[in-house]
């Protein structure tokens, strides 16, 4: 292969302040995915928001952000056709990157809550429209990201609409609706704890040296479940005057703690691929030689992609926040509980399964979900209007601002 445009080891400074770009825009825009319902039912501060979601993003992109990240990386368009022209590979990820950070700054400004996903995948369609022509977009697999977009909200809406229904069933429409929650909600918070545990074990620890057999994947979801649960336990129980002060709602907000962590981790586990895998790319190329259709996720570009979501969030994630937390639908501490265990499950399930998903139409499906359980007129059908248009404008805008950063990209470094 003939030599780069660039000195490698200023290429892959560049693509890693691209990557870090992409990752702020993560953290600023979808964190309202992990945030918002806890913040708009009141379960818990703007502050101890940020703080729980810097925790829990973080762990999910380090410990299990890797399965995703190939998919969205050779997914879309295969590498392959670049193999006699590297150079112009690394500017169209680079400008892949610079794009849907772009788009999801000012998205994140205005308080949008755009799809990441959308963000990225528009970027790359960009890029190789404009690099090799339609016929090169691999449009079969932009179908089935695009399917998934579709089902995502309808599993997690459905998902969300039949948790709160059995709590409403069997603890809040109880005679003794206290007694009630204190003895049943650590078996949803175990439900919880058991997803976050089995995708970390299957498919996160392996990239951080910990690789774990069958039996001790079992093992370790069942420890870690049961350990989470006691904690639930003990912390209801302990609490169970102020319960009785504040009422039944406040046992859900008390255990929202738990599933504002799970979705929080979810997220990190899921979207940093939109950040890493472009940066990935370019590792490959740039390292290794040659434009390989398989390459492994160094633990340096998922930390990257976790202090880049972390950063984000705590900077720029409140107004977006706001937007979830309020507009689709009035939340309390039972509804936000059952939109964010749905929308964690959902999530996490895709990333067991190497399947990219938007984290933001996971949440909005699973929020929706739970108004309707309420009934339609709870529903803001004009912000849901809005928030659906954004998606609609997100895919177009990543493949326009990836045509102009490609053009001024190749013009800079006289490609």
């Amino acid at each position: 292969m003939e030599s780069l445009f660039l000195d490698p080891t200023l290429i892959l400074i560049i693509a890693a302040f691209a990557g870090f770009f992409m990752a702020f825009g993560i953290g600023a825009n979808d964190v309202a995915n992990a945030m918002g319902t806890s913040v708009g039912s009141k379960a818990i501060t703007l502050k101890q928001a940020v703080i729980i979601a810097a925790i829990f993003e973080f762990l999910g992109a380090y410990l299990a952000g890797g399965e995703v990240t190939s998919t969205i990386r050779k997914g879309i368009v295969s590498p392959s056709l670049y193999s006699n022209d590297p150079d112009i590979f690394i500017i169209g990820m680079l400008s892949a990157l610079f794009a849907a950070g772009t788009w999801l700054f000012l998205a994140s400004r205005k308080g949008w809550p755009v799809s990441t996903t959308h963000s990225i995948v528009g970027a790359i369609v960009g890029f190789v429209v404009i690099s090799m022509g339609f016929e090169a977009v691999s449009w079969g697999k932009v179908g089935n990201i695009a399917a998934s977009w579709v089902v995502s909200p309808l599993i997690s809406g459905s998902l969300a609409f039949l948790i709160f229904w059995s709590a409403k069933k069997f603890i809040l429409d109880k005679e003794e609706p206290i007694s009630a929650a204190i003895f049943l909600l650590p078996v949803y918070t175990f439900f919880a704890a058991v997803i976050i545990a089995l995708v970390t074990a299957r498919k996160g620890l392996k990239h951080v040296g910990l690789p774990l057999s069958d039996n001790e994947i079992i093992g370790v979801t069942i420890f870690f479940g049961v350990f989470v649960t006691l904690i639930a336990s003990l912390l209801l129980r302990l609490n169970r005057e102020k319960i009785k002060e504040y009422g039944v709602e406040s046992a859900f907000a008390l255990l929202m703690i738990v599933t504002a962590a799970s979705i929080a981790f979810a997220h990190g586990s899921n979207d940093v691929a939109n950040a890493i895998g472009p940066v990935s790319a370019i590792i490959s190329v740039t390292m290794e030689g040659e434009i390989a259709s398989k390459t492994a996720v160094n633990s340096w570009v998922l930390l990257l992609g976790g202090i880049g979501i972390v950063f984000g969030l705590a900077m720029l994630g409140g107004k977006v926040i706001a937007t979830v937390g309020s507009k689709i639908t009035t939340l309390t501490p039972s509804l936000g509980f059952s939109a964010n265990m749905a929308a964690a499950s959902t999530v996490v399930a895709a990333t067991y399964v190497g399947f990219p998903i938007s984290t933001t139409h996971t949440l909005v499906g699973a929020v929706i979900g739970v108004g309707l359980a309420k009934g339609v007129a709870h529903l803001d059908f004009a912000s849901i209007g809005r928030i659906v248009m954004s998606w609609v404008i997100t895919i177009p805008a990543g493949a326009i601002l990836t045509i102009l950063f490609y053009l001024c990209l190749k013009v800079s470094f006289g490609l």
